[in-house]
């Protein structure tokens, strides 16, 4: 016979035979719900079921590490979708997992190890989990969890006595699988990272200083996506965030449960949507896709991401999408106190998407008691389209956006404008075929003339559609400022694009990028301060903006120190950051350091051997020529020329 070494994971429903009694029809219909859920997430965690009788499911795994992964998650989202139940229907699952040695007759399992397993269960509280200590050597290391020790058992049927450990399940536990940023250790995460997400603003800084150099090729400045670990860091490394005088809240990435990864566009897309929904209200501070969606793939608790985004609530779900229904379930935690404040599941026709998404989202207004102005109201509810096939393409376009490759770019610009042939007033799609056209001629893809102007007339088109889009407005500041230096007008586009947005920590670190230019560096370094609080886990590139404000400022020593860190967080993200060097160098010669400043002019030669700071001065867009000279002379006294 066949044998082999399986985690193995066993559940039943407690109370099973009461809720028959009462209801069984209800019963069976929830029971069918959860077992579907169960079996999508243990496919998610690369197990299999192998049995499912009556109120019992049976599941392999050929590792420790994802079976309790899986059934961390399983018990969490069985908890929300119990929220939603009267207590007297709530179903709850009791799980014991074991790592053993089985027998293997064509698609089912024998053994001891199996048997243990469902010992295991039976130990289990309502709602809860146990692990064997062989289970439990494999995964204390490897995942954050508490465990508490339950000493050995008697095992019915078993010789020998088993160590049996309670997986410690936070109440407000969020949903996805993963292991705490700070350990060294690889990520766990089943879901394949998603693709970095170029905004505007990091176009933005590469064209200012080093794009317009024309001297850089695309390989050097295309940051690659690595481990979570060294592409986001908190703001200040073992630093304490303080909370907002405000309610403060994330959302991190909703579970994608169709058991297709060709679907995470969509539920990537929802939660996107939500995100900014919310970001719209000044009376709530909300943490930055970037930051919320680093927790993509991770099991984490809730009051672990409060603590490292400073966050009192956060807003975590799932969806599903199949055929022509949409199940979402979203619910409010209070990180500070662990509990849920509100939860809910939205079963209906995918045709009701919108309405499903407005009432998410209200919820969440009404739960936080929040107060909002007529016009904030008017577009927490506003909705760009009412066209499901126009809204399809318009996530799949902004999805392959974020892939960040000229081939990408214009996969996802005839995505939006598909979405355009079916609405031709979806102003979120002109918006993002803006931005195409902007990072287009950003990157040079385009040698076409008029690829600038092409941003700007969709910006506009945008506008005209929806005048409270803020993601329009900053596109149009980005023109203002590179194609025709127009300060004060593309300063107050993207003020506006604030007043809509007061959350979008891209907005703060652009509006920080034209100051720098525009000649008011101390009003540059709030700004990039403000993007940083609202982005804790920033990419390495906000650093370039503080050191560049710095610098302008004659803060030295500051704009070293911010682009030693950019350096430190670019090398963990195997680039070579050609601007932290170029700051670096500019800073040593301001204070004397002539030997230092060489060595890292050398760096840049070393990066790109053809730099030319004569192409730096035709392009650069400095308000006063005064400043562009003192910083060329500084990088010639380097050694450049």
């Amino acid at each position: 016979m066949e044998r082999k070494l399986l985690a193995i994971l066993s559940a039943d429903v407690k109370g099973y035979s009461r809720l028959m009694g009462e209801d069984d029809e209800a019963t069976i219909r929830t029971l069918t719900t959860y077992r579907e859920e169960m079996t999508v997430i243990i496919r998610q965690h690369r197990g299999r079921v192998v049995d499912s009788p009556g109120d019992n499911l049976l599941a392999e795994f050929a590792s420790a590490v994802d079976a309790v992964q899986g059934a961390v998650i399983i018990q969490s989202t069985l908890k929300a979708e119990n929220s939603s139940l009267p207590p007297n229907r709530q179903m709850e699952y009791r799980i014991g997992i074991n790592l053993g040695d089985v027998v293997v007759e064509e698609e089912r399992i024998y053994g001891d190890g199996v048997n243990i397993a469902a010992r295991l269960e039976s130990l289990a509280e309502p709602g809860g989990l146990c692990i064997s200590g062989k289970v439990y050597d494999e995964v204390k290391s490897k995942l954050v969890l508490g465990y508490e020790y339950q000493g050995e058992q008697t095992v019915k049927n078993i010789a020998e006595l088993v160590r049996v450990y309670k997986v410690e399940l936070d109440s407000a536990a969020a949903v996805t699988p993963a292991v705490r940023q700070e350990q060294a250790a690889p990520s766990l995460a089943i879901e394949p990272q998603a693709p970095r997400r170029w905004s505007l603003a990091t176009i933005a800084i590469v064209m200012g200083l080093v794009v317009a150099a024309g001297t850089v090729v695309l390989g050097n400045l295309s940051w690659r996506s690595s481990s979570p670990s060294a592409a986001v860091v908190p703001f200040e490394k073992g630093s304490t965030l303080l909370l907002p005088d405000k309610p403060s809240i994330a959302v991190l990435p909703f579970t994608n449960m169709s058991g297709d990864p060709e679907q995470e566009y969509f539920s990537d897309g929802l939660t996107e949507d939500l995100l900014t929904d919310l970001s719209k209200l000044s009376a709530l501070f909300v943490i930055a896709r970037n930051s919320s969606f680093a927790y993509k793939g991770k099991v984490v608790k809730v009051a672990q991401v409060g603590r490292e985004l400073g966050v009192r609530y956060v807003v975590a779900g799932s969806v599903r999408k199949a055929d022509s229904r949409l199940r979402i379930t979203a619910r409010l935690m209070d990180a500070s106190m662990g509990h849920h404040i509100w939860a809910e599941r939205y079963d209906r026709p995918l045709r009701d998407i919108f309405a499903m998404q407005d009432e998410v989202a209200q919820k969440i207004v009404e739960s936080l008691k929040l107060k909002l102005t007529a016009e904030e109201q008017e577009r927490l509810m506003r909705r760009h389209t009412d066209s499901l096939e126009a809204y399809d393409h318009f996530l799949r376009g902004k999805e392959q956006f974020h892939h960040f490759t000229k081939e990408s770019t214009v996969r996802g610009r005839q995505m939006l404008e598909n979405a355009l042939e079916r609405d031709p007033k979806f102003a979120g799609a002109h918006a993002w075929l803006s931005w195409t056209h902007w990072q287009d001629w950003a990157f040079q893809w385009s040698q076409d003339p008029q690829t600038l102007e092409r941003a700007f007339e969709r910006a506009q088109k945008a506008i005209e559609h929806d005048p409270a889009l803020s993601l329009a407005h900053s596109v149009l500041g980005s023109v203002y400022l590179w194609k025709d230096r127009q300060y004060e007008q593309a300063i107050a586009t993207i003020e506006k694009a604030i007043t809509l947005n007061p959350n979008d920590a891209e907005n703060h670190l652009w509006l920080g990028h034209i100051l720098n230019f525009a000649g008011r560096p101390t009003e540059a370094i709030e700004e990039v301060k403000t993007a940083m609080r609202l982005n804790p886990k920033y990419p390495f590139y906000y650093l370039f903006y503080l050191a560049h404000a710095y610098y302008l400022a004659g803060q030295y020593d500051e704009a070293i120190k911010a682009s030693e860190k950019a350096l430190t967080r670019a090398r963990a993200d195997k680039t070579d950051p050609m601007i932290a060097h170029l700051h670096l160098a500019t800073s040593y010669t301001e204070l004397g350091r002539e030997e230092e400043a060489r060595a890292e002019a050398a760096e840049m030669l070393r990066i790109s051997p053809n730099l030319s700071l004569e192409v730096w001065r035709q392009r650069l867009p400095y308000k006063d020529p005064a400043v562009l000279e003192r910083l060329l002379a500084a990088l010639s006294k380097a050694g450049l020329k």
